[in-house]
């Protein structure tokens, strides 16, 4: 499945399988989570926005069954099941070797400048994947299957980066804002629960994504409107919300962020919506702080699919065969996915 141009459709083509070269590992896909940002890839940037341009196959959450190793690598084996780690820097500058590869510092030495897999290069919406150095590959647990860890690779990774890099402030007595319950969402809402003591309240404007958050243990489920901040207030004995995590990233939902956060508190966006959040000293609580995130890293996946394979953790997905991905890109659109798309080759259906 191909972007060939921005602003475009993608389309479903024939193309060799790749060979390994040294330190490289093809990968036979399993499953590929459809993302919403890849509506943005194809529908709204321009040639130049972006370090990297098309072609490429899409697909960026990918997990299936180390099929051929390169020369000189070790510690996989033919057949094991892997999740694919999607951002894929230079290996080299400081923040690599930190193992934040979402940050690379040397974009000129990676792969390609600033994206990976499904991101300038080909991803995993393909029987296979080629994947540069056996470090973006983690092996998955016992207990999950390869069609549930896809998703888990960016669905999951992202809000629990967002969440562990607010994990102090989430000790008991402490309240969580989850704002837009869907594809990440619903995820983000489970780690939440999963590894902190937090309270947490959900907010939605979709009544069935607000069914799934009291489903999956939110301790109130709002729809917003005008009195949503007042009655987080409330929930909270005044003091607002310990960390806010906008899923959702428009005006509206961040103007709600800033004005139910707690002093010292933390607002993170996640979402992508293009909304703006004006910044002034009276314009927070004291100290409130403010950070967007970017995906997660080798290391937190690892920690991501051990939750999952301890049931602790989730995706809600709906399954189209490959052949069918364009229709699942259409239904995204469309707000018409329950939890996350993801596209499997025919062939996974017998695995």
């Amino acid at each position: 499945m191909r972007l060939n141009e921005w602003k475009s459709e993608p389309v479903l083509e024939e193309v060799p399988v790749p060979e390994p070269g040294p330190g490289e590992v093809l990968v036979q896909v399993g499953a590929a989570g459809a993302c919403h940002s890849d509506l943005h890839l194809m529908h709204e940037f321009e040639p130049g926005t972006l370090p990297w341009n098309p072609p490429f196959t899409l697909g960026h959450e990918n997990a299936g069954w180390v099929h051929t190793l390169g020369e000189g690598v070790t510690g996989l084996e033919i057949g094991q099941a892997v999740a694919v780690v999607g951002a894929w820097g230079c290996g080299t500058c400081d923040h690599c070797l930190d193992g934040l590869e979402t940050y690379c510092e040397r974009p000129d030495l990676a792969p390609v400048a600033g994206g990976g897999g499904g991101l300038g290069l080909d991803g995993g919406m393909a029987d296979y994947m080629l994947v540069p150095a056996a470090r973006h590959l983690v092996p998955i647990p016992d207990g999950l299957g390869v069609v549930d860890a896809a998703p888990l690779t960016d669905a999951a990774l992202t809000p629990y980066h967002a969440v562990r890099r607010s994990l102090g402030k989430l000790g008991p007595g402490t309240t969580a804002v989850v704002i837009g319950v869907g594809g990440l969402g619903h995820l983000g809402l489970q780690v939440v629960k999963a590894v902190s003591a937090a309270r947490v309240i959900a907010v939605d404007g979709r009544e069935s994504a607000r069914d799934q958050a009291a489903e999956l243990g939110a301790d109130l489920v709002l729809d917003p409107g005008p009195d949503t901040v007042e009655r987080i207030r409330e929930a909270t004995g005044g003091r607002g919300a310990d960390v806010v995590i906008d899923f959702v990233g428009s005006d509206e939902t961040l103007a709600t962020s800033a004005a139910c956060v707690r002093q010292l508190g933390d607002v993170t966006i996640v979402g992508i919506a293009g909304g703006t959040l004006p910044v002034s000293f009276f314009g927070l609580p004291y100290e409130a702080s403010v950070q967007t995130t970017y995906w997660g890293n080798r290391r937190e996946l690892v920690e991501v699919l051990d939750l999952a394979s301890r049931g602790l953790l989730h995706a809600t997905t709906t399954i189209y065969p490959l052949e069918d991905a364009v229709s699942a890109y259409q239904d995204l659109a469309h707000g018409e996915v329950t939890g996350r798309a993801v596209i499997v080759p025919n062939d996974t259906f017998t695995r």
